[in-house]
């Protein structure tokens, strides 16, 4: 089982310091498409959820087209949830009409040495 993998101690020390000992866990990644209407209104809006990762300083960034992205991005800050575990988000959003020449877009969630782990979605599995 899952959780039995990941084992969890948690100190905490006057003025709210907080030392963790465990193991990584590596979050699941899911690729949001833009919505239709937002697609009408001239922008494109695509949010990468990573859900139940260890420790919070897991980092996300873009990829469109397996290049860095140039276009607007703002993450969230990491929410503690069940389990001892961290979800967080990133957006990305650029114009309708520069999504519409994107072949794909690739979420990618790194933590110190670990392997990256990504996440794809290609517009043409997008109902337009």
């Amino acid at each position: 089982r899952r959780f039995d993998a990941f084992v969890s101690l948690w100190i905490t020390f006057g003025g709210g310091t907080r030392l963790s000992v465990g193991s990584d866990v590596r979050p699941t990644l899911t690729v949001l498409p833009p919505s239709r209407e937002e697609l009408q209104q001239g922008t494109a809006t695509l949010v990468c959820l990573a859900d139940k990762g260890f420790p919070s300083d897991w980092s996300l960034a873009w990829k469109v087209d397996g290049s860095s992205s140039s276009w607007e991005e703002s993450r969230s800050p990491g929410v503690l949830g069940g389990g001892a575990l961290y979800s967080w988000s990133s957006t990305l959003r650029l114009p309708a009409d520069q999504w519409a020449k994107v072949g794909s877009v690739t979420c990618e969630a790194t933590q110190g040495s670990q392997t990256a782990l990504s996440e794809t979605l290609r517009r043409d599995q997008c109902s337009q």
